[in-house]
C-alpha cells in the first residue's frame, strides 16, 4: 500500500462529499453562505471524516448513510476554527494558509458563519434519516454526534480553555480541556463510523477509547508543532499559544516529555485497534502518520 496516494484518494472523497452538501449561495442569506463555504473550501486535512469513513469500513460499512454524517463532522470542526480564530478567543488572521473568516468577512460575519456551519451541520446529519428510514443506527449516531459536539464535548472543553487562559493548569484540567476540546470529535468521527456500521457496544467501546487517546495524542503533537514548525509548515502564525500565554503540555511537561507522551498514548490506540477482530490496515497507518505530522 503506498500510503500517500491511498490518503489522497480519501481525501479527495470526502471533498467531493463535502461539496455535493454545502450551502447554496442565493437568496438575501447570500452573503453568509459564502461566508460558511470560504471557511470549509479552504485546505485542510479532512481528517474527521476520514477516520468516520475509515472505522465505518472497517466494520463492514457499504451504504451511503455516512455521507451525510462525514459532512456534518467537517462543518462541525470547521465551526470551531472559525469561532477559535475570532478576536474574542485567539484572534489569529491566518488558517490553513489563508485568510480566517473573521479578516475576509467582518467579525460579525464570522461569528454568524461559525454558528450557522454548527446548525446546518444538524441539519445535514439528519438528511442520513431520509436515506435510512427507522434505521435505529442512524438514530443513535445522530445522538452521539450532537453529545460529543456541546457542553458535555467540544463546546464545554472549549469553555473550560478559554476561561482559564493565562492561568495556572494542572494536569487534571489540561486532560478535561484536550479530551473534550479536542478528543470529542475524534470520538464522534470513529464512534459514528462504527454505529453506523453496526458495530456491537463492546466494539463501540473499545474505538471511543482508541478515538480518545488518538485525539489527545493529537493534540499534544499541536502544542509540539506550536513550538518547534514554521508558520508556513503549519498554515497560520507558529508560537501562538504563548502569544495566547496558554498552558499547554509543553508548558507544563517540556518538550521532550511530550513527544515520549505522544508516543506512548498513539501505541496505546494503535494496540486497541489491533486487539479488534476487524482490520483496517490504512486507518492504523493513518493513526501513526498522525503523531509524526509537521503540519
Amino acid at each position: 500500500m503506498n500510503f500517500e496516494e491511498e490518503l489522497k484518494k480519501r481525501k479527495e472523497r470526502a471533498e467531493e462529499i463535502l461539496e455535493a452538501y454545502l450551502p447554496a449561495e442565493e437568496g438575501f442569506a447570500a452573503g453568509l453562505a459564502r461566508a460558511m463555504n470560504y471557511s470549509m473550501r479552504a485546505p485542510g486535512k479532512r481528517l474527521r471524516p476520514v477516520l468516520m469513513e475509515e472505522t465505518y469500513r472497517m466494520f463492514g460499512g457499504e451504504e451511503r448513510t455516512v455521507e451525510p454524517f462525514m459532512a456534518a463532522m467537517e462543518m462541525i470542526h470547521t465551526s470551531s476554527l472559525i469561532h477559535d480564530d475570532l478576536p474574542a478567543i485567539d484572534n489569529d488572521d491566518w488558517r490553513r494558509g489563508r485568510k480566517t473568516t473573521h479578516v475576509v468577512y467582518g467579525e460579525a460575519m464570522g461569528i454568524l458563519a461559525g454558528d450557522a456551519l454548527l446548525n446546518y451541520a444538524y441539519e445535514t446529519a439528519a438528511r442520513a434519516f431520509e436515506m435510512a428510514p427507522g434505521d435505529v443506527r442512524v438514530e443513535r449516531a445522530f445522538a452521539l454526534l450532537t453529545r460529543k459536539t456541546g457542553i458535555y464535548g467540544m463546546l464545554g472543553g472549549q469553555s473550560v480553555d478559554v476561561t482559564n487562559e493565562g492561568r495556572p493548569l494542572n494536569q487534571e484540567m489540561l486532560d478535561y480541556i484536550y479530551l473534550n476540546k479536542t478528543s470529542a470529535l475524534i470520538e464522534a468521527a470513529m464512534m459514528t463510523g462504527a454505529i453506523l456500521a453496526g458495530a456491537d457496544s463492546g466494539e463501540t467501546e473499545v474505538v471511543r477509547r482508541a478515538a480518545e487517546k488518538i485525539g489527545l495524542a493529537f493534540q499534544i503533537r499541536d502544542d509540539i508543532l506550536d513550538v518547534t514548525a514554521s508558520d508556513l509548515e503549519l498554515g497560520k502564525p507558529a508560537k501562538s499559544d504563548e502569544k495566547n500565554h496558554k498552558v499547554t503540555y509543553v508548558t507544563l511537561r517540556g518538550l521532550e516529555e511530550a513527544i515520549r507522551d505522544v508516543e506512548t498514548i498513539s501505541r496505546e490506540a494503535v494496540e486497541l485497534l489491533e486487539g479488534l477482530p476487524q482490520k483496517n490496515e490504512f486507518l492504523l497507518q493513518l493513526v501513526k502518520e498522525l503523531v509524526s505530522r509537521r503540519k
